[in-house]
């Protein structure tokens, strides 16, 4: 009983000393940041472009018409 008290308490130091797998989150973090920035981005370009081109279709139908 006390030497799993003992490696509990071994493994319990070793992962609050050792910041190992904090990159690896770290890293997942920032990359969610950025798709989220994308996506948002997308979203004002993709209307912006659709306005465009519908004026670029309303300017090119008065011409042909």
């Amino acid at each position: 009983m006390r030497s799993t008290i003992n490696k509990l308490i071994f493994n319990l130091h070793y992962f609050l000393v050792h910041e190992d797998g904090q990159d690896l989150v770290e890293y997942a973090l920032v990359v969610a940041l950025i798709a989220f920035g994308a996506t948002a981005g997308m979203k004002a370009l993709a209307t912006g472009l659709n306005s465009s081109f519908g004026n670029i279709s309303t300017k090119l139908g008065s011409y042909v018409s």
